[in-house]
């Protein structure tokens, strides 16, 4: 029951069905079988007209009279018995009656007792509900919790629209972290919510665009003074090593920057890309450039990427590898509809408490490797910001027995 729409359906209900089950409870003990002196009155009269025709006061009237020898059977209803007696005695009409229940038949027999030994037979009408009341307030019951239920589901879309509204915008943000635009129509507030949603993916949209204009424009304009100040470091005879050194660390760092702003702007068409084939042309290539990179096993199968931006990712990764830890060993796995590819290091891992620094741009785990290692930190930020536009993910662990674990994840395709 964590459900909201649930919660409001079963409210709406409940509160439905328990006001409308007081109301039909207080309209039965109002409408329900009178009490026994109104229904007795009628029948009092009518005994008395019996008893005075069958004593003869009331010449040629020729009604039919059941005379019998003995009472009608049944079990005596004392209460409409006293009450008939009572409005019997008190008009002056000197007899006895009974009243009793006829089983399996409705309405009551009123028994009057004559002077003669004779016994009137009078029939009560039955003015009590209907015997088989039950049922019928066991439909109408039924019928008012069907229309409740109805209404509720029916009202509770309505009331929960615009929560639904964001969950979808939400499940619809892009790679660059823009909302889908929505439809303002509907009830005011879906129109309000649908509105305040466009309003706020247009927001992050030109600050996006502001933040990725910086970047770019700050990495472009650091070329023009690095390539003056290489051109009069060649110049210097000092230190000339260690001016190109940092020259070359800058500009790096500036390239770095452009490419992490393409990846979040220009996006490869999404295909199916045989991992199995890509692993194995990274390896290559590693092995061409003389960095430490083995293949462990690697399984047939494909996922849906951009093909040159996947390859870009990880190569990112196997590069950090086999650059920071000392050579790596890769291994590509299909199961559960998932392809995991997990690459391995021999290096000295990252302290637990960076580990989840370690995708910060421009990261790095201790200054000196600054110096030692080129790099400008950006590898691991560009790789997940790939691997997360096509629905992967990349987790980072140390091993027990030394080294770093990465393993990306990703949908499988048939």
């Amino acid at each position: 029951m964590n459900s909201l729409r649930r919660r409001l359906i079963v409210l709406l209900v409940v509160s439905i069905v328990g006001v409308v089950g007081l109301a039909t409870a207080a309209a039965i003990s109002v409408l329900g079988e009178p009490s026994p002196e109104l229904t007795m009155g009628p029948v009092a009269r009518q005994v008395q007209l019996t008893v005075q025709l069958v004593a003869g006061r009331m010449p040629g009237v020729n009604i039919p009279i059941d005379l019998r020898d003995h009472p009608a059977g049944g079990v005596e209803d004392r209460k409409h018995t006293r009450v008939l007696n009572d409005i019997l005695h008190r008009d002056g009409v000197n007899v006895s009656a009974v009243v009793s229940r006829m089983e399996g038949k409705p309405g009551m027999v009123a028994s009057v007792g004559l002077p003669d030994n004779r016994w009137v037979i009078v029939d009560v009408p039955d003015f009590g509900p209907p015997r088989r009341g039950w049922f019928v307030l066991a439909g109408w019951i039924t019928l008012i919790v069907l229309g409740a239920t109805a209404v509720s589901v029916y009202f509770t879309a309505v009331l929960i629209r615009p929560l639904e509204m964001i969950e979808a915008a939400v499940t619809k943000i892009g790679s660059d972290g823009v909302l889908a635009a929505l439809p303002e129509e509907g009830s005011a507030e879906v129109k309000a919510t649908a509105r305040a949603l466009n309003q706020l993916s247009t927001r992050l949209k030109t600050a996006m665009e502001s933040r990725m204009r910086l970047v770019a424009a700050a990495g472009h304009d650091l070329r023009t003074p690095m390539t003056r100040m290489r051109l009069r470091a060649e110049f210097l005879d000092d230190e000339r090593d260690k001016w190109l050194h940092d020259l070359d660390e800058l500009d790096r760092i500036a390239d770095s920057a452009i490419r992490l702003v393409r990846e979040e702007v220009d996006q490869d068409a999404v295909e199916p890309v045989d991992l199995e084939k890509l692993v194995g042309d990274i390896e290559a290539e590693m092995t061409s450039l003389g960095l430490a990179v083995s293949i462990e096993h690697l399984d047939k199968v494909s996922v849906r990427a951009g093909a040159l931006g996947l390859r870009r990712a990880l190569r990112n990764l196997i590069v950090n590898a086999a650059t920071h830890g000392k050579g790596c060993s890769v291994a590509l796995s299909a199961a559960e509809g998932h392809a995991v590819l997990t690459i391995v290091d021999r290096g000295p891992g990252i302290p637990p408490e960076l580990l989840n620094k370690a995708f910060e741009p421009f990261f790095r785990v201790d200054p000196g490797r600054w110096q030692s290692i080129p790099g400008a930190g950006l590898g691991l930020a560009i790789a997940r910001e790939i691997i997360e536009r096509y629905g992967g993910t990349i987790t980072l662990e140390n091993r027990a027995g030394g080294g770093l674990s990465q393993k990306v994840v990703f949908e499988a395709v048939s």
